[in-house]
């Protein structure tokens, strides 16, 4: 994967990914690859923390679409985190992917809301 890093870790049955660094047209197939191999049946949902996110393109955009999409049909939830200094955040109110999918300023706020 090229551009940026990816972590996870799992806090009530709810997939948490910190995403750092770019998400262009090079690396968005593989973290789509990356998001999907973690998503494991027994999950609630899935929160992308893109707080560290410096730059996303289309091709960025298209993956938080098509995920968002691809969870609806399993039964789970995406939210993100954006925070409202986050470099992407006008990008992302632009696409009308904060509304759309759902962003929040802090990882709890994302995680409860998908477990409440």
């Amino acid at each position: 994967m090229a551009l940026a890093d990816l972590e996870f870790e799992v806090t009530d049955r709810v997939v948490i990914a910190h995403v750092d660094g770019e998400i262009d047209m090079s690396n968005a197939h593989e973290l789509e690859n990356a998001f999907s191999l973690r998503m494991t049946n027994d999950a609630l949902g899935l929160v992308v923390d893109l707080r560290k996110v410096d730059y996303l393109d289309s091709a960025g955009i298209h993956l938080l679409y098509a995920l968002r999409e691809r969870l609806d049909n399993r039964g789970q939830q995406l939210r993100l985190v954006v925070g409202t200094e986050a470099a992407i955040s006008e990008a992302l109110r632009i696409a009308d992917v904060t509304r759309t999918v759902g962003a929040f300023e802090t990882i709890d706020a994302a995680r409860q809301s998908i477990t409440s």
